[in-house]
């Protein structure tokens, strides 16, 4: 639940911010009310979009059986370990410039297409968000209680709307700038949970080689079975048996990520 309110909570709270980014730009620059209804629609339909994709996830595994839908939520752990990292590294090089951008391309989209211009900028960024969102639930989703799933995502996107309503009332100090760089190195300790999940699947299925098994036993000290260990093992990935495959990748995952930040810091 913890991980799903989390993500929930952090993809929201960015699709709020760029909303309020171009819906301030629309209140300085469109007299006529007619760029923000656009506005309204286009959100409405990247959520609609988001709402689809998740439909056809569902549909495909509804139609895999066996090895074929193993394999299918071995690829979508990958894959959102993968979109996870690449969003963070994303929005380390380009965040600061982010409403610059946006500003620059709904007034390039108003003086070429007008209100529909306005509208796909609008579904483009927020189903941009909203597609990442879903894949992420869904790899969450391999490890069950899809009732705790559904109450964490509502959760974090009530704690979204609340934090962004916050910031933009003033209400409270808040750092938007240091909350998202706090929960970007949080998502990254997500991710490399959700590519051990996966590593640990494709090792059960006899697909990878576990090379050395187990490298050590901590379990002594933490046991993974444990209700805290287990919460420790969801959310960062820590394993009291590792197998060698499952560190190698661990840790080929947190070097490439430190790659990608030195490159992106740089920019």
């Amino acid at each position: 639940m913890g991980n799903a309110f989390f993500v929930v909570w952090r993809e929201c709270l960015e699709a709020f911010l760029i909303a309020g980014i171009l819906y301030a730009w629309l209140k300085a620059n469109d007299d006529s009310g007619q760029g923000k209804r656009a506005l309204f629609a286009g959100l409405a339909a990247g959520v609609g979009l988001a709402v689809l994709l998740g439909a056809a996830l569902l549909g495909v595994q509804d139609e895999l059986t066996g090895n074929a839908l193993e394999a299918f939520q071995i690829a979508t752990l990958l894959v959102a370990a993968g979109l996870i990292a690449q969003m963070v590294l994303w929005m380390r090089r380009h965040g600061r410039r982010m409403k610059a951008k946006l500003h620059a391309d709904l007034s390039l989209a108003a003086g070429r297409s007008g209100h529909l211009g306005i509208a796909a900028i609008a579904a483009l960024a927020v189903a941009r968000e909203g597609a990442e969102t879903v894949i992420f639930l869904y790899g969450l989703a391999q490890g069950g209680e899809l009732k705790a799933l559904a109450i964490g995502a509502l959760g974090g996107f009530a704690g979204a709307g609340a934090t962004a309503w916050l910031a933009a009332k003033s209400l409270a100090r808040l750092n938007i700038g240091g909350l998202l760089r706090l929960s970007s190195l949080l998502l990254l300790v997500l991710a490399s949970s959700l590519l051990v999940a996966a590593v640990d699947r494709l090792i059960g299925a006899d697909w990878l080689p576990a090379l050395l098994d187990p490298v050590w036993d901590s379990t002594p000290l933490i046991d993974d079975s444990s209700t805290g260990g287990k919460l420790l093992a969801d959310f960062t990935g820590y394993r009291a048996r590792p197998a060698l495959t499952t560190l190698l990748a661990w840790a080929g995952y947190w070097a490439l990520v430190f790659i990608g930040y030195r490159k992106t810091g740089d920019a």
